[in-house]
């Protein structure tokens, strides 16, 4: 914790909770809501500028007010632009912003974290591998992890050596972009090997 953050937090109170969240915003778009939200009686400068819970710009009103209001409407009165002259404060539900807030961050880990399949055949031409590797590459960019998978069909599965000679070249083709998840691995028919994005 920075000495200014100790400061603010002994000024304004040490449980004022913490949040590094973004609500709709003053005109319509996205506040970063302060690192450290203060939140109903927390909120001590006045006046504020208020948004009620639709969203309707209420002008500068005393503090008092902006509160008396939250308490009325059974909500919250959140400091949302605390560098705004004067600050900026919204009506909400504070406890559901939280769980909402929450559960977009869960869902946005588990979006990062899919993982896809790019398959192929020990044949496969190079103009259809380029294709495919390319595509790869766009999901490794967009932070997925890949599973390259080679199909063995029949006899096929005596070029065990090209199948590997792929992979070999796909991980020559990624170079330090990739880290190698799980090793080639062979599971009956398939060829399988999982490469993830290099942390940076």
């Amino acid at each position: 914790m920075q000495a200014g953050d100790r400061i603010e937090r002994a000024a304004a109170g040490a449980d004022r909770p913490v949040d590094r969240g973004r609500i709709n915003g003053f005109f319509g778009g996205t506040t970063a809501i302060a690192k450290l939200t203060r939140i109903n009686e927390q909120i001590r400068i006045s006046p504020v500028r208020l948004i009620d819970h639709e969203g309707n710009q209420r002008g500068v009103v005393p503090t008092a007010e902006a509160q008396g209001m939250a308490r009325e409407a059974g909500l919250d009165l959140v400091e949302v632009s605390p560098n705004e002259r004067p600050p900026v404060c919204r009506i909400m539900d504070y406890g559901k912003h939280k769980y909402d807030q929450k559960k977009r961050q869960k869902q946005q880990h588990h979006h990062e974290n899919v993982m896809k399949e790019i398959r192929l055949r020990p044949k496969t031409d190079d103009h259809d591998r380029k294709i495919k590797i390319d595509k790869a590459s766009e999901f490794v960019k967009a932070g997925h992890k890949v599973q390259f998978t080679m199909l063995f069909r029949g006899r096929e599965r005596a070029h065990q050596d090209l199948a590997m000679l792929s992979f070999n070249e796909i991980l020559v083709f990624f170079g330090e972009a990739v880290k190698v998840e799980r090793p080639v691995k062979m599971e009956g028919r398939r060829m399988t090997m999982v490469v993830a994005p290099a942390k940076k």
